[in-house]
């Protein structure tokens, strides 16, 4: 399918999919995923290289080579989600000598010129893998879904839309890479790695147009408060910075719809709250002392923060005089790695906590926000986590996707594991299947970002074997 600007993209759809072998979890290639080489080129792209030097400094992170084209340093190279685990040194842990066997090496013809990707087949009944959107124009770092609608964000200043597997239409964003997208409505935020919030809004008489309406803060409240003095503060290097304003990448947004809040966490080390009515800051809290990486709206009022400095805070909405704020209420976990991401199951009550360390840790309400356990199911670290009915989506440095199954007695256990992606699992969004399920059974629908510059739609079952 060609686009407007002569770029390629690639669609396919799988309509086989069988439970995957214990050699198939070590580093076996998906044999549904593609390949696709792309000439697209947008001389006008460019991409923004942060300033500042808060998250570099930190000794948790450690950099890495990088075969990445893009002229924006990966946060994936600056942090600690590099870091490799110590079950990879275990003498269990070998690569199994079938890989190196001369019968292993992948079939000539698969070069072929005349080898076109199988046809799309519509099966919806099936759960797996349904298909794979690839785009060579940077690695996918953010996914928001609203129905049947997709919202991709990368490295590149686009912002692509897909209906379908096919793409619907799309925005410009004019300063590179999309970190966080949320979907309120007709209206879109996105974060970016300038450290500025845009704020887009879906045209009445069409649907597919998509225009800025503004920024978090406003450019009336940005140059009422610049006026202020004491509405500055200090950063390193003897800079003065708004307070009302981000002034490193924003990494993370969150929703309170009921209260019309959002939620946006920096590697400033803040975060603030924004009443999204007028797209006035409320607050600007210094939550923690590193970068912080991941920011979820939770159940009674809290807000969870996560960061590199390897801590997990629980911030509570109360009233103070005539307004209200955000007080720390407790920690619950403090260690050494890096707190990678967050995810909230608002029904059950639980939060989930992904970390440098491969590991997902979780506390539930019923036991006063107490430690609930730990699921290990990865090598390196856990990039991203999703929550959606019982299950738990973890996406990870590995490449792999764990599906974790929360039983009535709030024991754990991974369902399965999704393998495709040829580079690490960035971001993930799930929608509730709309397809009529079996009885009985609650199906959804997953999307995955990676650093290999695609997006893979998946369909999960609870009750999948």
């Amino acid at each position: 399918m060609r686009n407007e600007r002569g770029g390629t993209v690639v669609v396919e759809r799988s309509s086989l999919y069988s439970r995957p072998k214990f050699g198939d979890l070590l580093q076996q290639p998906d044999p549904n995923s593609v390949f696709i080489a792309n000439n697209h080129t947008d001389n006008d792209d460019q991409c923004y290289n942060r300033d500042s030097s808060f998250s570099l400094i930190s000794p948790r992170y450690s950099h890495y080579t990088s075969s990445s084209t893009s002229g924006e340093a990966s946060p994936y190279a600056m942090s600690p989600w590099n870091h490799t685990s110590p079950i990879i040194k275990s003498p269990w842990n070998h690569p199994s000598p079938i890989i190196k066997s001369p019968w292993n090496h992948p079939s000539p013809f698969i070069k072929s010129p005349w080898m076109a990707p199988p046809g799309i087949v519509d099966d919806y009944g099936q759960t797996g893998l349904i298909g794979s959107i690839v785009r060579e124009e940077g690695h996918v770092y953010s996914l928001a879904a609203s129905g049947d609608l997709l919202y991709t964000g990368s490295d590149s200043k686009n912002i692509r839309v897909w209906k379908n597997l096919k793409e619907y239409t799309g925005f410009r964003s004019h300063s590179g890479l999309v970190k966080a997208i949320i979907i309120a409505g007709n209206r879109i935020f996105t974060g970016h790695q300038d450290g500025k919030i845009r704020v887009w809004k879906v045209s009445e008489k069409s649907p597919k147009v998509h225009k800025r309406v503004g920024a978090l803060p406003s450019l009336k409240d940005f140059v009422k408060s610049s006026f202020n003095p004491k509405n500055y503060v200090e950063v390193r290097r003897s800079r003065n910075v708004l307070r009302i304003r981000h002034f490193d990448a924003v990494s993370s947004l969150s929703l309170n719809e009921e209260l019309g809040l959002l939620y946006s966490g920096s590697w400033d080390k803040t975060m603030k709250v924004w009443r999204i009515a007028d797209s006035k800051c409320l607050e600007s809290i210094n939550a923690h002392d590193d970068a912080i990486n991941s920011v979820a709206v939770g159940f009674d009022g809290m807000v969870f923060t996560g960061s590199a400095d390897g801590a997990v805070k629980v911030w509570r909405r109360e009233l103070q005089g005539d307004g209200t704020k955000h007080f720390l209420m407790q920690v619950l976990l403090n260690q050494e790695n890096a707190v990678t991401a967050l995810a909230v199951n608002r029904e059950a009550a639980i939060v989930y906590c992904g970390s440098s360390d491969g590991l997902v840790n979780f506390w539930e309400r019923e036991k006063h926000l107490s430690h609930g356990g730990v699921l290990r199911g990865h090598k390196l670290a856990v990039l991203c986590l999703a929550a959606a009915g019982n299950l738990v989506f973890s996406g990870s440095a590995d490449k792999s996707i764990c599906v974790w199954r929360r039983d009535p007695g709030g024991i754990h256990s991974c369902l399965s594991v999704l393998t495709g992606h040829t580079g690490p699992v960035k971001c993930l969004a799930v929608e509730e299947d709309r397809e009529v399920p079996a009885k009985g059974d609650q199906r959804w629908i997953v999307y995955s970002g990676s650093l290999d510059k695609s997006v893979k739609v998946w369909r999960v079952s609870d009750h999948q074997a």
